[in-house]
């Protein structure tokens, strides 16, 4: 380890085991301090791996990072070498630690990225569903108008959209999909690299199709839409009363709709409203 302080951020497996990478494992060895979402669950990780605990584990989770921050920020400043994990994959990718990461690039401390799995590509790369470009959403806002504003704010955008979601929210969330989005085809992937790992493929036009008795850890993957060219004038309608239920002036009504809209302007947009 270095003799400054470092903060590595570093991927664990998804699942299996034999995909924490040499380097991972030879800084979860070796840190002084390692800071886990979950000590129980980063516990049963360590002894799964065969990793010394030696009390170097920290609880570091969403409603306590604020209150952790400072004194991690007190070990790099003695010199000690911190290791961020997760539960699974990534660090910060809808897990803590970005508080973290942002105040030691404040404060001047190395942080160094560890990688390895991440669940957003993990499932991107065998979903069969276009890889680029793609956004990452993370977990869907609880609310119901939220998911709607969310969808709403990547409808038009041309990525494949990856987000995560609880069993227990999947069908609704998925129906919000449907209702913003369109008939997209969708991939939901379910217990990544474990024994049960499965790729659910199916088309938000159809959702009475889908068995949403699904257990596991969940990641969603919705295609873009189709190019279909030059809207027509119906269209164009349709989007206007979509636009106006989501609220604005007129004007950034038709603008909105314009952006979503090949061959038409603002002005356009505008003027059909107005007729």
């Amino acid at each position: 380890m270095s003799d400054t302080g470092t903060l590595y951020v570093v991927a664990t497996p998804l699942g299996n085991a034999d995909d924490l990478s040499p380097r991972a494992r030879a800084i979860l060895t070796d840190a002084d301090v390692v800071l886990a979402e979950d000590t129980r669950r980063a516990g049963l990780l360590f002894q799964r791996l065969g990793l010394a605990r030696h009390g170097r584990l920290v609880s570091f989770f969403e409603h306590n990072e604020d209150k952790k921050l400072p004194k991690v920020l007190d070990q790099l400043a003695d010199g000690l070498s911190v290791a961020l994990i997760s539960d699974a994959g990534t660090p910060l990718l809808s897990d803590p630690g970005f508080t973290l990461v942002r105040a030691c690039r404040d404060e001047g401390y190395r942080v160094t990225p560890v990688p390895g799995p991440s669940a957003p590509v993990t499932a991107l790369s065998a979903s069969g569903l276009p890889p680029l470009p793609y956004t990452f959403l993370g977990f869907p806002p609880r609310k119901k108008s939220q998911t709607e504003k969310m969808f709403r704010a990547h409808r038009d955008t041309g990525a494949t959209l990856v987000l995560f979601e609880r069993k227990t929210r999947l069908a609704g969330t998925l129906a919000i999909a449907r209702d913003i989005l369109g008939e997209r085809d969708f991939c939901v992937a379910r217990e990544l690299t474990k024994e049960y790992e499965e790729f659910l493929r199916g088309n938000l036009g159809a959702l009475d199709d889908f068995d949403f008795e699904l257990r596991g850890e969940l990641t969603v993957i919705i295609a873009p839409g189709k190019d279909d060219g030059e809207a027509d004038e119906a269209t164009i309608m349709e989007r206007i009363a979509e636009e106006t239920e989501a609220g604005g002036k007129p004007k950034e009504i038709a603008r909105r709709v314009a952006e979503r809209s090949e061959g038409w302007t603002a002005k356009a947009v505008y003027a059909l409203m107005r007729d």
